[in-house]
């Protein structure tokens, strides 16, 4: 391989170190934590516009109570403040401390599911609603309402919440008159677990409009942005694993986001009447959410080349049903997908072998016409020509590959499928890093072997930088999900065995 060949394989590499360890090694801005805040009515009128007419103080009873909803999957806490979510826990998945994963964990910046005159007045989520129904428990398909109530000379509102044992998802009916439109939010937090996960695309707000996946974060809310109502399929906050989403069954009028103490938040403007609403709060669980046939699917972001991520996707999931062990299901689909391009590795193989071959030759060219570049150049292609070498034949399978590879990074990085999935022995988990670091390391090792049977250049100079790679890549995969590890270390195995095979090949040929 010369010069330029190697240069190629060089700048592939680093393509793929920057493409995927800038999503582990950039710094992401951590939000900023909500600090926490008296709802007095005093303050009230300084975060927000004051009440309209229309909002009187509350009539009769002025008791905050609240009410606990559990199903199968998760406990819910709901609060006659505003008719709304005060706490939101998923029974099904852990956090790191053992306890249930909290999706609602700082209500108070901006209530979950709060009711708004306007985004600068949400002083509904401070009016105490009354209260019809008592706690739930709900058990296997079973079904049960809950519903808040607020009235004055002027508005009328009516919330009704009904929940499902069996799903995460559950409905809300709004009953609102006495005002023309009104704002519903997801409020600060609700929908978001781990907030500093650096390995996260994205976290924060985020919405589909027709068919374009649209994110945002505080940094890109300097000010405030809006959105069309036609096309808006819904709206939610995300984290790598979860999230809450609230798609609106009839026409919206406008999506809109903005900031609040430097917190990203987003809403929905609907006109008053009868609003219904399907809510979830939950896992990114492809099947489930396609299921709910309200595109909640495409909350799952597959990437650039979702084309192919999704059937790898749909593949590792087949396989995992039959072993029943994520580990040996990204282990047998890294085969199934090298497969295709066994030939056109073993071509790329041979190529590079034949140029290791013929630089001497190309270096007697190079020294031979080096104040003449262009006869040097018409010399090299000549000597191309007459052996029968293709000079980027050894970097052409890897180019290739780099599609594939990517959509199944993409994969094994958002799939909650891995989440708190075993392999064997110390790996308890296929979504976190190796605790021990063994599996990177042997990866690393493996990648040293390849090193050494892959034909090198006869620069020193060269070789040295190729031999520097295994070890940028063992300290970068150090912090990577022990199934993105795992299927790397699977890959360079099968590089060795395909390497060893050729290199056998070409021996006895040679004999």
């Amino acid at each position: 391989m010369d010069f330029m060949d190697k240069r190629t394989l060089v700048a592939i590499i680093l393509s793929l170190l920057v493409l995927i360890g800038s999503q582990y090694l950039l710094p992401k801005p951590a939000p900023q934590a909500p600090q926490k805040t008296e709802t007095t009515p005093e303050l009230l009128k300084k975060e927000t516009a004051p009440p309209p007419a229309t909002l009187p103080a509350t009539e009769g009873s002025t008791e905050v109570k609240d009410v606990i909803v559990e199903t199968d999957y998760y406990i819910a806490t709901l609060t006659s403040r505003g008719g709304s979510i005060k706490a939101f826990e998923l029974k099904s998945y852990r956090d790191k401390k053992g306890s249930d994963v909290s999706l609602l964990k700082n209500p108070e910046v901006l209530p979950a599911l709060a009711l708004g005159i306007n985004t600068d007045n949400f002083g509904l989520s401070q009016v105490n609603f009354s209260l019809e129904g008592a706690s739930l428990a709900l058990k296997n398909n079973q079904r049960g309402s809950i519903v808040f109530s607020y009235s004055s000379p002027q508005l009328s509102i009516k919330r009704t919440y009904t929940f499902y044992a069996d799903q995460y998802k559950f409905d809300l009916r709004d009953e609102v008159t006495g005002i023309p439109e009104y704002w519903i939010t997801l409020g600060s937090d609700f929908g978001i677990y781990d907030a500093t996960d650096r390995t996260a695309p994205h976290i924060g707000p985020v919405l589909l409009k027709d068919t374009d996946r649209i994110e945002l974060s505080a940094k890109k809310l300097d000010e405030p942005k809006s959105f069309g109502g036609e096309g808006i399929r819904w709206i939610a906050q995300e984290d790598k694993y979860f999230f809450a989403a609230i798609a609106p069954s009839g026409q919206v009028r406008e999506a809109k986001a903005w900031k609040i103490k430097n917190t990203p938040v987003l809403a929905l403007k609907v006109q008053s009447g009868v609003n219904n609403f399907l809510m979830y709060a939950g896992p990114k669980d492809y099947d489930r959410l396609q299921a709910l046939h309200v595109s909640l699917e495409h909350v799952i972001d597959f990437g650039f080349f979702s084309i192919l991520a999704r059937p790898l996707f749909w593949v590792l999931k087949f396989f995992y049903k039959f072993l029943g062990n994520y580990g040996w299901a990204i282990v047998l689909l890294t085969i199934i997908v090298r497969i295709p391009f066994i030939p056109l590795i073993n071509k790329g193989q041979k190529s590079m072998r034949k140029m290791q071959e013929l630089q001497p030759k190309l270096n007697e060219i190079k020294e031979k016409y080096k104040k003449d570049p262009q006869k040097m150049q018409r010399e090299t292609m000549e000597m191309y020509k007459k052996y029968k070498v293709n000079p980027v034949g050894g970097c052409l399978p890897m180019i290739l590959q780099i599609p594939v590879f990517y959509a199944l990074y993409k994969v094994l990085m958002i799939s909650i499928e891995l989440r708190g999935a075993p392999f064997l022995f110390w790996i308890t988990d296929l979504s976190t890093k190796d605790p021990y670091y063994i599996l990177p390391i042997i990866m690393g090792i493996t990648m040293v072997v390849q090193q050494k049977m892959t034909p090198s250049s006869l620069d020193p100079t060269q070789n040295k930088m190729m031999m520097l790679m295994p070890v940028v890549f063992t300290f970068l995969f150090l912090n990577f999900a022990s199934g993105l590890v795992l299927y790397w270390l699977t890959n360079n195995i099968l590089s060795i065995a395909q390497q060893f095979y050729t290199n056998k090949k070409i021996s006895q040929q040679n004999k």
